[in-house]
């Protein structure tokens, strides 16, 4: 039996018989946390084949594309208390066209990763801290591993905190350098740009500690920034996403964030969520001024990520997944990663904001209570009304998982009623967020569920990976192709589609 037994709150269960991911590096074997075990624990391995087994089903022809998630794969033994936000990105890809498929994961060589490959160890802390503002670039590690997407002839990848952004070739996945939108770049781009394929645009924005604290820009399909502007808030805020309309921009003013002056101090950034404060969401003009922004009051809450926003006369409308506790109590029993084990948890549900631009009114109310997230929407549907979102269910405390982020199901919410379908993955199965993918040459003419769903699952049962393709129409049938991965896929965040007509595959 492994060391890290399943009554250790600490861990989660690594296999029913308790051995450890076998192709694992030596180095985390005497780590204690449970975010480099099991099926989080990082790989050396890196692929390039079309040679994949088709388990069940088969690949339908007029899926045509790539399925990109992005993830922490840590190199080097970290060198203070490890948060999955600090492992090196790791993006892996699965391509489709013409019903066969090829498979390629890469290491994302952000100037970290080079910086501490030469040195041949950890340089950086991670978001534990502590901070070292002596170091280049960020005070923590920009490990570029949270969110991917296609954008301006290159696959970008973007870290959680606004971080640089990095281009990577659209086939080979190889790094090919940081993605400054030639040159226009001021600073950073949070996580959670978007990509408007009907307009060509990227709409980003970032955040930072000093005064006015955000700014939003808009970039055309070459790159250059064709709008930017600066967005002042009360403070230094860590909002995590954008809303995005036909003719405005949601920005998010949320009441979870830190004290400056104690990060200063004590090396790390303490996340309070101030119950008395109310969250705001600014509607601002989507190429208009920064004072042009109207904020809107709203409870108390954290929002992570939006399924999608649109107008319907003088209302804006917002769907995401909120959270009335982005910092659930931490267990004295966890030790010292008790904060960042509670924080991980991640207890949200599927949510409603309405905004009348004419009155100032608000409406807002609970869609589902599920504990959801991760949802994802018909890209074609971006800033226009829109009736799915595709989530994942975060598993609860169980024998499976003892509160670590994990996601045991698939879920296709119907918006309009807050009603779901639902899959579950099975026993020791955990999945990846689940974009939807069009069918080749759809528009949004074409039903808004026509199409398929892609994902990754590892199964920690005989530690093999699987890529599972659904037709959205219905999940409940479960997937319509199942095709075996040539290596386990370490765990992973965010995941998009790219069109096989932009990667000219």
């Amino acid at each position: 039996m492994s060391q890290f037994e399943i009554t250790d709150r600490n861990t989660i269960r690594l296999s029913r018989d308790g051995r450890e991911s076998p192709d694992s590096p030596e180095w985390t074997r005497n780590i204690d946390n449970p975010y480099l075990h099991g099926v989080y624990a990082p790989t050396t391995i890196e692929t390039d084949t079309d040679e994949l087994e088709i388990v069940s089903g088969s690949i339908p022809e007029d899926l045509y594309g790539a399925y990109l998630r992005n993830g922490p794969n840590p190199v080097h033994e970290p060198r203070f208390n490890y948060h999955p936000f600090d492992g090196d990105g790791m993006l892996y890809a699965i391509y489709f066209k013409q019903g066969r498929a090829r498979f390629c994961n890469r290491w994302i060589k952000t100037e970290a990763y080079l910086k501490e490959q030469e040195a041949n160890e950890a340089i950086w802390p991670g978001v534990m801290g502590p901070f070292d503002f002596s170091l280049p670039g960020f005070p923590i590690k920009d490990t570029s591993n949270t969110d991917v997407m296609y954008f301006n002839g290159h696959i970008m990848s973007l870290w959680y905190n606004a971080g640089t952004p990095y281009k990577l070739d659209t086939k080979t996945l190889e790094t090919v350098g940081r993605e400054d939108l030639n040159g226009q770049l001021k600073r950073a781009l949070s996580a959670h740009s978007k990509v408007d394929w009907e307009k060509e645009e990227l709409i980003f924005f970032d955040y930072f500690d000093e005064f006015p604290y955000m700014s939003y820009g808009i970039a055309d399909k070459k790159g250059n920034v064709i709008h930017q502007q600066d967005i002042e808030l009360p403070g230094p805020r860590l909002p995590h996403d954008i809303g995005v309309t036909q003719n405005y921009v949601i920005l998010h003013d949320c009441p979870f964030y830190h004290d400056v002056e104690l990060l200063k101090k004590t090396k790390k950034r303490v996340m309070t969520f101030h119950t008395d404060v109310p969250t705001r969401f600014g509607v601002q003009p989507r190429y208009g001024a920064g004072s042009e922004v109207k904020w809107f009051e709203c409870e108390p809450c954290y929002i992570l990520h939006t399924v999608n926003c649109w107008e319907e006369g003088d209302w804006v409308i917002q769907v995401g997944c909120r959270s009335t506790n982005p910092m659930p109590k931490a267990d004295p029993s966890e030790g010292k990663l008790s904060h960042m084990l509670a924080y991980m948890r991640l207890e949200a549900n599927m949510y409603v904001w309405k905004f009348n631009l004419k009155t100032g009114e608000v409406i807002e109310g609970d869609l589902d209570t599920l504990n959801t997230e991760f949802c994802c929407s018909n890209p074609l549907y971006l800033g226009y009304k829109s009736k799915y979102s595709y989530n994942q269910y975060i598993m609860q405390r169980d024998k499976d998982n003892v509160g670590t982020l994990a996601f045991g199901a698939l879920l296709k919410y119907d918006i309009e009623t807050g009603q779901y379908d639902r899959y579950d993955y099975g026993p020791g199965v955990f999945g990846s967020e689940t974009p939807f993918c069009p069918r080749r040459s759809a528009t949004r003419a074409d039903p808004e569920d026509d199409g398929y769903l892609v994902n990754f699952v590892t199964d920690t049962n005989d530690w093999t990976s699987y890529c599972l393709i659904f037709d959205a129409k219905d999940i409940t049938k479960g997937p319509v192709c199942k095709i075996k991965l040539p290596h386990r896929l370490p765990y992973g965040f965010h995941a998009n589609w790219a069109r096989g007509e932009d990667l000219s595959l």
